[in-house]
């Protein structure tokens, strides 16, 4: 299967809640959500981290196309990304939770590592 999940949504729904998701992420550093759409977030979450390593205007241009808030984007780049600079990729963590109550689907937590 190449390519994105399309998550039972149209594109720009799509492309809204992850971006929204990614967003919430980086800023509690833990979401619990089903296991599909962790898996989506984390392949963007990561991208974000690795664009926030290079600290330049340039690079924070970029992450603040797809983050949603300003003051994440200034905790992504102050906080979060040089914690990882000697780590290439992995910083998330997905852990798989069990079934969801109402529709037995499958959840997990992703977290950054």
């Amino acid at each position: 299967m190449p390519g994105t999940r399309k998550l039972g949504r149209a594109t720009d729904h799509r492309r809204a809640m992850l971006r929204a998701m990614v967003t919430y992420l980086l800023e509690n550093g833990k979401i619990e959500t089903t296991v599909t759409r962790a898996k989506e977030v984390r392949s963007m979450a990561e991208k974000m981290v690795t664009t926030a390593k290079t600290n330049n205007l340039h690079s924070r241009r970029q992450v603040l196309a797809y983050v949603t808030k300003e003051d994440v984007v200034k905790k992504l780049f102050d906080d979060i990304a040089p914690r990882y600079s000697e780590r290439n990729g992995g910083y998330t963590r997905i852990i798989k939770i069990g079934p969801r109550r109402g529709d037995a689907a499958e959840m997990a937590i992703i977290e950054l590592v």
